[in-house]
């Protein structure tokens, strides 16, 4: 196949016979992962502007490359797909909620307040993001975006309650249960809001704030 005009020929050396050899194939490896980095990066954009349902050719074009570059470093959609999935996990969503998570705030409800806002925030700020989400959530055999959120705020979560019931000298064992429980309830209403759009932003925030605190509030110890 002829190259495409305006394209680089990113073309492995050879075999390593020598230390020089092994430089060059380190050198290598770098660069592949930071042109696969760069694709990824291309693919969220080409996800913002076409959508869940975003074609290779959408990325190759966000990229300024051919298809057949896309496919020199992954192997299918299905891989492109999970690169996207975990860039928005660890760039965009994690941090976020993570950030918020943990953030010293006054009282248990202002803090929960603050992790609600961040998520109907992310709703509302990258529709398409989360709209490719849950497109590509329950995926046979392959990484589920929204599983993986969820556990990993409800586990970070039921840690903190779990350490607070333990200071006060009380049983932590349901600290997890209620952990799952509150993410579980605010991720599925927060989802049907995004589509029903019933009340404003502000207003779903502080039904679910005081819901989720109506509960916590009478089972967590004071704050000390």
């Amino acid at each position: 196949m002829q190259p495409v005009l305006g394209e680089s020929q990113e073309t492995p050396p050879a075999a390593p016979d020598a230390a020089p050899a092994d430089g060059r194939r380190a050198r290598w490896t770098e660069h592949r992962r930071a042109r696969r980095e760069d694709l990824v990066t291309a693919a969220v954009e080409a996800v913002r502007l076409a959508g869940p349902e975003f074609a290779v050719e959408d990325v190759a074009r966000s990229a300024g490359v051919s298809k057949t570059v896309i496919y020199r470093y992954f192997g299918d959609k299905d891989e492109l797909v999970d690169a996207v999935l975990g860039r928005i996990s660890e760039a965009i969503l994690l941090p976020r909620l993570m950030g918020e998570l943990v953030a010293d705030r006054a009282d248990d409800r202002a803090q929960l307040h603050a992790v609600i806002a961040a998520f109907v925030s992310l709703i509302e700020d990258e529709p398409a993001l989360y709209r490719f989400a849950y497109a590509h959530a329950g995926r046979s055999g392959r990484a589920d975006l929204v599983a993986a959120t969820e556990r990993e705020i409800a586990e970070a979560l039921g840690v903190l309650m779990g350490d607070r019931l333990s200071a006060a000298g009380r049983p932590a064992e349901a600290a997890m249960t209620w952990a799952y429980g509150v993410v579980g309830m605010v991720q599925l209403a927060a989802h049907w809001w995004s589509a029903a759009r019933t009340v404003t932003a502000a207003e779903l925030v502080d039904q679910l704030t005081e819901l989720a605190h109506g509960g916590l509030g009478t089972l967590l110890p004071p704050v000390r």
